[in-house]
């Protein structure tokens, strides 16, 4: 079943560290902070969760495309840089997300895999809600792995 809206909570504990209740059974609250010396460093802060959330948005959906085509992925690693700067008025934004996707394929899918290099960004809700206000540059460099000659 598609998802129409979600929805949960925040509560600030101390300083700016705050307590995040996630709306999905068995999913365990969060703690989020800001860095020193605003706040004490006791959690990620929301511009990492929104890195986090467009890496592992654009991770998964790689890693659903490859499924689906049936490529063989024998692991998936993201990196992500933020690169934040001053706007017009002089206001801290995150101006750009780099990201980087390393999975792991054999090299005989060639096909599929550049099949699904030109779709799963399209799919990734995050990332894509994001680029009308973040420019978000992604590079997939897959770590290729040459099967056993003697299987």
């Amino acid at each position: 079943m598609e998802e129409k809206a979600f929805e949960f909570d925040l509560e600030l504990e101390d300083g700016y560290r705050f307590l995040t209740r996630f709306d999905l059974e068995g999913i365990p609250d969060l703690i989020t902070d800001e860095p020193p010396p605003i706040g004490e460093g006791t959690g990620p802060n929301p511009s990492r969760l929104l890195a986090l959330s467009s890496a592992n948005c654009l991770a998964a959906s790689l890693l659903f495309c490859f499924k689906k085509a049936r490529v063989d992925v024998t692991g998936l690693k993201a990196r992500v840089r933020a690169e934040l700067g001053r706007n017009e008025k002089g206001r801290l934004r995150i101006l750009q997300l780099k990201v980087l996707l390393q999975p792991g394929i054999q090299a005989g899918d060639r096909d599929r895999i550049n099949r699904c290099l030109s779709l799963y960004e399209d799919f990734c809700l995050v990332t894509e809600s994001l680029r009308s206000g973040i420019q978000v540059d992604v590079e997939v460099d897959p770590i290729v792995q040459e099967t056993d000659p003697k299987c």
